[in-house]
Order: C-alpha cells, then sequence, then structure tokens
C-alpha cells in the first residue's frame, strides 16, 4: 500500500504516529484527548485534540487505524471503536493493543524508572486483591487476550491476535526462551500486553 492514511486513535506525546509516519513513509494523524505534543513529532505527522468516541473526520477516510494502549482509558470504547470503523476504508486494516489483564507483571520496557515500574506493579496488586483490577475501576488493567477478541469481533469482520509475533520481533535475541513461553502457554500471563489486527470487512 503505497503512502497510506494512517489515523492513531490516542497518539500522546505524538511521537508514535510521527515513528509512522517516518518508517512507512505514510501520511499520519494523530489525536489525543490531551493536547500537549511533542514538538519534533508535529513536524513528522499531523497531531490534533480529538475525542475517540466522536472522531471529526469524514466516514472512510482511513487505510488503516492504529490504537495502543488507549482502548482502556476511554469509559465508552464501544463508541470509540463504532469511530474507528466508521472512518475505515472498506478495506482497511486497525491495530489494537492494550495492556493484559492476565498478566504477573507490567511496565516492563519504556522509559519509566524501576522505582515507577515497582510502584505501578503494587497499585496493581493491590487493586487485584480487592477485585477492582478492571478499567471501570480505574485501574490500567487492559483486557485479556479473549476479553479483547470479543471485543472487537463486536466491531470488525476478523481479529487476529499477534501477541505472539509482536513480543518475537521486540525480543527476538531470546529466540530459545519465546519459543519456551510460546509452548508452555505461558505467554498468557507474562506477556504484559496484547495485540490484535484485523479488517473492517472480511
Amino acid at each position: 500500500m503505497p503512502h497510506p492514511k494512517i489515523l492513531v486513535v490516542g497518539c500522546g506525546s505524538g511521537r508514535e504516529a510521527a515513528v509512522l509516519a517516518n518508517d512507512l513513509g505514510a501520511q499520519v494523524v494523530g489525536v489525543d484527548i490531551k493536547s500537549d505534543f511533542d514538538s519534533g513529532a508535529r513536524m513528522h505527522a499531523q497531531l490534533q485534540h480529538g475525542d475517540a468516541t466522536a472522531l471529526d473526520f469524514p466516514d472512510a477516510s482511513f487505510d488503516i487505524v492504529f490504537s495502543y494502549h488507549a482502548l482502556e482509558h476511554i469509559p465508552d470504547y464501544h463508541k470509540a471503536l463504532s469511530e474507528m470503523h466508521r472512518v475505515l476504508r472498506p478495506s482497511a486494516l486497525y491495530c489494537i493493543g492494550t495492556p493484559n489483564r492476565a498478566r504477573l507483571l507490567g511496565y516492563i520496557g519504556g522509559g519509566s524508572t524501576w522505582t515507577e515500574k515497582i510502584r505501578w506493579n503494587l497499585v496493581d496488586l493491590r487493586a487485584r486483591l480487592r477485585g477492582r483490577f478492571r478499567n471501570e475501576f480505574g485501574a490500567h488493567a487492559g483486557y485479556t487476550s479473549s476479553e479483547l477478541a470479543g471485543i472487537l469481533l463486536g466491531h470488525f469482520a476478523t481479529a487476529e491476535e499477534v501477541t505472539a509475533a509482536y513480543y518475537m520481533e521486540l525480543y527476538g535475541r531470546h529466540p530459545r526462551l519465546l519459543a519456551m513461553i510460546l509452548r508452555s502457554g505461558a505467554g498468557r500471563f507474562l506477556f504484559p500486553s496484547v495485540y490484535f489486527i484485523g479488517s473492517r470487512q472480511g
């Protein structure tokens, strides 16, 4: 697909949108409920304030919708997914990822400090012990693989999990360890996030 038009829903600072624009040679639009965008990212992607549940774009505007670690923060996530479906062209694709609610540990990667990672995991543990480790209770919980698959299939024609492929690419320097995790099925609890791709229509 030459020069695809990509929408990033929940783009945060916009750096991810800028990476997509550069790596894919794409026209990228990023929207977020906050508007404190990175000035460097603005040079590569169109970044704007926007509500995921009321996207300000015409129907069938984009070739790809990309949304990582945003859905769990949106109370009316069904409305947000309906909007993503609406702005996708009929043959278009989506890429959606969230934290894995079944994870044993989270916040493994990224630029945060070890102190922050430990503190956030303790917050998650307390929420689990209180039976409140769910997005609607304000926890940074995300969804299990089966939960997210069911949600996505309620809005899109297909939903293919690519979590294993994502982590194989990210941690490819440890192929034996990853193969063991995949064979044992432990990835269900060890992978901190879950990722899906799919199509607007079959």
